[in-house]
């Protein structure tokens, strides 16, 4: 991976040269490179489609993944990223780290995957390589360490300097084994960085012998599993479903199944590509990346066997444009076969007007327009061309707010009561219920979350996609006979709109981060013009006889800039933009009134509801329907004198404080831990309601149910949590200690019933065992019996005697069953933040009983208890 011409495919030439697998040393400006193989990338000099090639390294295969480096096929490079072991990150040593490179490594930290660098170009005059090291470490992380040329391993002491217990190690022992080293990259505590030029195959051999010592092939468990990062078509036209085998294996003539059951069918080939060229192969091994033929309903992200499904992209299309089709060409024919290059790049978002009969455009870039045009030219014929571009805006919401929804023609009854909240910026939508099932079934509730799921829900603005919001089930309704699967579709999506209507929305706008190189007297007309856009601009830096200007701006006034910046600066300066994100939009009432979008108007999408009186449905406007509900939702907006405390940067509001009791049990827990404590008279807090973005405060009406219980699935946890993780691979017995501990503490200050459930099905002869732990109960499970089925009898026996119950875990499947039977769902990462709220809720208590804190709030003490079962001690 690398940003746009920092020598990423000249890199993969070299790799596959060096290791034997070609005999050429190709070259991209030769047109003749062995990875791009699409006449447009050879034309053009650039990678736009990624490709597949078999790197061989002594008794290690490795699968070579070479993904575009331009902006505007970004997305490409990103779909890669869920199925990598491993990431050679390239940079352009002349160029240093640039704005997409930046965009990369955020990315690949997302995705957890742990990453080599390679700096490139180094044969170039005005390289220094000392200070390419120092800007690596500044701008990605301080574990980029210089490998040298492998003579000598004196660069160990630096590598040792990335973890306490390889400094420890260093010290004893003078030296790092290869499994050692191979541990700390994995960790993404190390990052080897290479120099060299690839083009003269310099620094290529080191490489390699980093890439043959320092990684390790994932273990993989018997079942099977698989995760589609990419459709294709070859020049056959058949469809070609690639995807990694995570998991057991792969035959030819095995019936798969897509996610929920959706589909069955049977794969018909296997193919191992190497460039052009594939092999066929009766069965795919765990870690094998293979293309797969007979498929024909599978999407990028997808999930297969046991795999959950994928995490929505980060990276979203910034520009719009209305496809223009030939004279007498029928646009619902060139609908379908546009769908083909919809399929195979997701990013490339089609939107059918069915109003006008006409086909939107939603996408990256320029440059991707002119690929699409010609892609549909030689594929279909079709001679497209484009009208005026236009930015695509997203909208959400200032403060919570319900929307109710109610659908009641004749013969026919729903009603949905939604609960709207603001989410961070980049959060994307989630859905989740807090209805109980004995005022709605579960199956009406997950039909619910289904119709939020399935459409993209537009604002009330500008008619553009919403985001950053939560949107939670409250309260519902059916009717015994007259009810369909089609009525609370209706309700659903109306209760959505009606609660957009009521809020207070907002316009989000597209941002780039940029990096411009310019002559020193054009920077004067530069930060006017960004400035005037609207943009943050850095204080200016000197880079040899240019000057370079980094910051933000929006993508409505750096879209065509990079022309201007070329006619103004006669061709001497370069702009380079990366996605950032969506902000609020500075010129709101401007681009609306633009819009002219009226949302009473818009029939496909209506707020208003349909109740039913005298045999008749009639059509109840949007701000009457709250009064005419039929259920009470049990959300209260009711406004505060007293703000609640901060809740830390990032998190979302989960815990409450509790009365004098649960104070002094929690402070129990800290003598207990800490030893006596004096304090003043403690007076306890009254309990908060939640906040809204604007001071409003609203809550949850409680109904009258059992204690509260909460089922934590053991080990996914362990292996969701990174600390854990790394815990549970020296020492599996160490990280079940830790998380005990955690929940312990977690429990005596949310005063809930926790059970923490450890899967033992697959050993032999275990019976089931609940033993207590402090104040919590842990249960190994017996044989044959999973944790997941464990979890699900349970959730299903507590919900039945009307007790709250929630279940932490991050399994997909188990999830939509734990919702069925009417419990709450906590991912992996949402648990984590009440941990760690709770911890520093603990720690606040601590500093108001006037006793010297030990630790910083939050995060520290789960890290020092994490620490000591590492046996690093308190740091």
């Amino acid at each position: 991976m690398a940003h746009v011409d920092a020598g990423k495919t000249t890199l993969s030439e070299a790799l596959l040269y060096r290791s034997g697998a070609l005999r050429q040393l190709g070259r991209v400006d030769h047109q003749n490179a062995f990875l791009d193989t699409d006449p447009i990338e050879r034309e053009r000099g650039i990678t736009i489609f990624s490709k597949q090639a078999v790197l061989p390294l002594g008794e290690t295969v490795i699968t070579l993944l070479d993904t575009p480096g331009h902006v505007d096929f970004s997305s490409e490079a990103e779909r890669t990223m869920g199925v990598l072991d491993y990431a050679v990150l390239v940079i352009n040593g002349s160029d240093g780290v640039q704005g997409h490179t930046m965009t990369l490594w955020r990315l690949l930290k997302r995705y957890g995957v742990p990453v080599f660098l390679f700096v490139n170009k180094m044969d170039l005059s005005g390289t220094d390589r000392a200070a390419l090291l120092k800007d690596l470490r500044a701008k990605l992380d301080d574990g980029c360490v210089d490998v040298g040329d492998g003579t000598d391993d004196a660069w160990q002491e630096e590598a040792a300097m990335a973890d306490e217990t390889a400094m420890e190690t260093y010290l004893e022992e003078g030296k790092l084994s290869d499994a050692f080293l191979t541990g700390l990259v994995a960790e993404r505590k190390l990052f080897p960085c290479c120099f060299g030029s690839a083009l003269k195959l310099e620094g290529v051999d080191r490489l390699l012998d980093c890439l043959d010592r320092y990684t390790r092939q994932k273990a993989a468990p018997a079942a099977f599993g698989a995760r589609v990062f990419k459709i294709a078509r070859d020049g056959q036209g058949n469809r070609l479903t690639y995807l990694k085998i995570t998991g057991g294996g792969l035959k030819v003539k095995t019936l798969l199944t897509g996610p929920s059951g959706a589909w069955e069918e049977k794969v018909d080939q296997i193919r191992i590509y190497s460039g052009e060229k594939f092999q066929a192969v009766e069965r795919a091994e765990p870690g094998m990346v293979c293309a797969v033929t007979g498929l024909s309903r599978t999407k990028p992200g997808e999930g297969l066997g046991f795999e959950p499904q994928g995490e929505e992209p980060a990276l979203e299309p910034v520009l719009a444009c209305q496809v223009l089709l030939p004279e007498g060409q029928d646009p619902y024919t060139a609908m379908a076969k546009l769908r083909q290059l919809e399929e195979e790049d997701p990013q490339l978002r089609l939107v059918w007007n069915e109003q006008l009969r006409e086909i939107h455009l939603q996408l990256m870039g320029q440059i991707q327009l002119e690929v699409l045009r010609r892609l549909a030219l030689e594929r279909f014929g079709l001679a497209l061309s484009f009208g005026p571009g236009s930015i695509v805006y997203r909208e959400t919401i200032a403060a919570p707010v319900e929307g109710v929804g109610h659908y009641e023609p004749l013969r026919h009854y729903a009603e949905v009561h939604l609960l709207l909240e603001p989410l961070p910026r980049g959060s994307g939508l989630r859905f989740g219920t807090v209805c109980p099932e004995d005022t709605l079934e579960g199956r009406w509730q997950r039909l619910i979350l289904t119709h939020l799921a399935e459409k993209a829900h537009l604002g009330v603005l500008t008619g553009s996609p919403i985001t950053d919001l939560s949107i939670t089930l409250t309260a519902g309704r059916a009717h015994e006979k007259h009810t369909e699967g089609g009525d609370f579709r209706q309700a659903t999506y109306r209760a959505v709109r009606q609660g957009l209507m009521a809020a207070e929305s907002i316009l989000l706008e597209p941002w780039y981060d940029f990096r411009l190189e310019l002559p020193g007297e054009a920077v004067g007309r530069a930060m006017s013009d960004l400035q005037r856009m609207g943009g943050e601009v850095e204080a200016p830096e000197q880079s040899g006889a240019e000057t370079v200007l980094t910051g933000a701006a929006p993508v409505a006034g750096l879209g065509d800039y990079a022309q201007e910046v070329t006619a103004y600066t006669r061709g001497k300066g370069r702009l380079s933009c990366s996605f950032r994100g969506y902000a609020p939009c500075g010129n709101q009432a401007e681009v609306v009134k633009a819009a002219g979008y009226d949302p009473e108007r818009d029939l496909e999408n209506p707020a208003d509801s349909v109740f039913c009186a005298h045999g008749a449905g009639y059509v109840v406007k949007w701000d009457e329907v709250p009064a005419m509900a039929h259920v009470s939702s049990g959300v209260e907006l009711a406004p505060e004198e007293e703000a609640p405390d901060a809740v830390p940067s990032g998190g979302t509001r989960r815990s409450w404080t509790g009365g004098l009791e649960e104070d002094k049990e929690l402070q129990a827990i800290f003598e207990r831990t800490y030893g006596k404590v004096k304090r003043e008279a403690f007076r306890p807090a009254p309990k908060p309601a939640r906040t809204s973005l604007d001071g409003e405060k609203y809550r949850i009406l409680e109904r009258e149910r059992g204690p509260e219980y909460l089922l934590v699935d053991g080990y996914n946890i362990i292996f969701a949590w990174e600390e854990l993780k790394a815990v549970a691979q020296d020492n599996l017995d160490a990280a079940r200690q830790t998380l005990m501990d955690l929940l312990s503490n977690y429990q005596g200050f949310r005063k809930c019933e926790v059970i923490l459930v450890f899967d033992a099905y697959k050993v032999p002869g275990s019976t089931r065992e609940v033993s207590r732990y402090h104040n919590i109960h842990v249960v190994y499970t017996k044989e044959a019996e999973t944790a997941d089925a464990y979890i699900e009898k349970t959730t299903f026996e507590l919900g039945k005697q009307k007790h709250r119950v929630r279940v932490a875990t991050s399994d997909g499947a188990e999830q939509l069953i734990i919702l069925g039977h009417g419990a709450l769902r906590l991912s992996a990462s949402i648990f984590r933040q009440e941990v760690e709220q709770t911890m520093g809720q603990i720690s606040a208590i601590l500093d108001r009983n006037n006793r010297r804190a030990r630790t910083t709030p939050v995060r520290c003490a789960m890290d020092r208890a994490i620490a000591k079962k590492k046996g690093a001690g308190p740091s």
